[in-house]
């Protein structure tokens, strides 16, 4: 193999937002914030989703309804009496 063709791989910790669950693995990605975790420096890189968090995961599903795009599209759309 080619030398210095692969990136740098480093210790990180994966923040979930919205559960604050952690997940610590590796990862080609920094980040400015760095965490000491068992001795080991460790980036800390917050992510908005996670499997902690995702409907899909946890099998909790709510509908966001910004804007009344739903509403929106039922009127546009909807059927017709």
């Amino acid at each position: 193999m080619k030398p210095d063709v692969h990136p740098e791989y480093h210790p990180v910790v994966f923040v979930d937002s919205s559960t604050g669950a952690e997940f610590i693995t590796g990862s080609t990605m920094k980040s400015d914030i760095e965490r000491d975790i068992d001795g080991v420096k460790h980036y800390e890189i917050r992510l908005e989703i996670t499997s902690d968090s995702h409907p899909f995961w946890t099998g909790n599903q709510k509908l966001v309804d910004t804007e009344g795009r739903v509403e929106r599209f039922r009127r546009k759309y909807g059927r017709k009496k």
